[in-house]
């Protein structure tokens, strides 16, 4: 039952989506009277959810709750029935800065997120936005005086760092949140600019206190492809030059690191990997989107490479990585992943706009901006904890191993421990 009245509830919400429109007709709201004359505390606020009473349990939990778990599912409760409330605050308005063909999915999935988090808020909102063809100077200026003109004084913007950079030259007093650009790559200290993208040189350095020598980079041709893999021949280098804890694969006194750079048509590493004992029992980076990361990995087992281990960052953090390859495969593989936190409620609104903020780092980051945010306009307390460091989101990032069906903490072997 609860399933039919989440989509009853939210079909609209999807309609609308779709031509990123939200109706100015209102959603009706329910409201739920308390008529029980005994209080209940958080033991008979439990049994009422586990006895299936939801609106004897809405009815008692008028306020926020100090348990976490009875939180989350009012919250949950209150966004699924539109329950009414009784606003005093001032209305969460949103811009949204969206270069559609730039960004292609992510103009439609960045929408999604934020109208997600808006909806899951059960509070008045405004979330407008703004299509630009490119991210030419002239396209982002006139679309910020628009923002600036309607009222707006929050934009989520999800450019790329061509975008960042102009936008930090026009340097605008309205607050702009960049959910794919690190501060690293940025240039600019205004105190209006945020950035949320993650770190990939942190999950690097974090992933090559794993690795061993010889250590063999793949990369592709992209700008972060080839940044990542020039960034870890350098820290990997410098972490043994500095007497700092590298496990080396043989009595070499200097680190080994060998590069192949993998074109986008290229289907075969027979080449790279067929009887190459250069590369025998190395740690190998894998710096390639998905399905290239799938084949290396897949080839590595077939031309019997005998690997020590596996490493990525956030990029292959995808469930497709379980479908597309063995676990023979992927056994000694290690994975950084930054998408530490998340909330039900969320990830259900999400789900039924048909994304998703549990693998997809971008649409993550903006529900964190969005969450930003609201609490700096209304002031209520933060879904994530997640700091901000001279306006730039520090995500925490753990370490996984692709097992056979899901994403496993990893453990520290003895010998990397000790």
């Amino acid at each position: 039952m609860k399933k039919l009245y989440f989509i009853a509830i939210f079909l609209p919400a999807v309609l609308f989506s779709k031509s990123f429109l939200i109706s100015d007709i209102a959603l009706p709201k329910t409201d739920i009277q308390n008529l029980d004359p005994y209080p209940c505390n958080e033991e008979c606020l439990q049994e009422h959810l586990e006895n299936g009473y939801i609106f004897s349990f809405l009815a008692h939990a008028g306020e926020r709750l100090e348990d976490d778990v009875l939180e989350a599912r009012r919250q949950e409760y209150l966004a699924v029935f539109n329950i009414k409330k009784v606003f005093t605050e001032s209305k969460l308005r949103i811009a949204l800065l969206l270069p559609y063909k730039k960004i292609g999915r992510y103009a439609a999935s960045t929408t999604n997120a934020s109208f997600a988090y808006l909806m899951s808020k059960n509070r008045p909102f405004e979330l407008k936005s703004y299509k630009i063809e490119d991210e030419s100077y002239s396209e982002i200026s006139d679309a910020l005086k628009r923002i600036q003109n309607d009222g707006f004084s929050y934009v989520i913007a999800p450019l790329t760092q061509d975008g960042e950079e102009i936008v930090s030259n026009i340097d605008p007093d309205i607050n702009i949140f960049f959910p794919t650009i690190n501060k690293k790559d940025a240039k600019n200290e205004s105190e209006y600019l945020y950035y949320g993208g993650i770190d990939y040189r942190a999950q690097s350095d974090l992933l090559l206190n794993e690795a061993v020598s010889p250590l063999v980079i793949f990369y592709d041709q992209s700008s972060i492809g080839e940044q990542l893999s020039e960034h870890q021949e350098y820290a990997f280098k410098a972490k043994f030059a500095q007497n700092k804890k590298v496990a080396l694969s043989s009595s070499s006194q200097r680190p080994t690191v060998i590069k192949f750079s993998i074109p986008q048509q290229t289907t075969n590493l027979e080449k790279q990997l067929k009887e190459n004992e250069k590369i025998n029992e190395a740690s190998f980076f894998v710096n390639t989107p998905i399905i290239k990361s799938g084949m290396i990995i897949s080839q590595l087992t077939l031309y019997d490479t005998n690997t020590t281990n596996i490493l990525s960052t956030q990029t292959n953090y995808n469930p497709l990585l379980l479908s597309m390859t063995q676990y023979q495969d992927r056994k000694d593989m290690i994975i950084a992943n930054s998408i530490t936190q998340n909330k039900d409620v969320l990830i259900e609104t999400n789900s039924l706009l048909g994304n998703d903020i549990v693998y997809d780092w971008i649409n993550y980051t903006t529900t964190v901006g969005i969450d930003y945010f609201a609490h700096l306009i209304s002031g209520e307390v933060r879904e994530y904890d997640i700091q901000s460091v001279d306006n730039q989101m520090i995500y925490p990032i753990n370490l996984l191993q692709p097992s056979f069906s899901r994403f496993i903490p990893y453990q520290l072997t003895k010998e990397r421990a000790d």
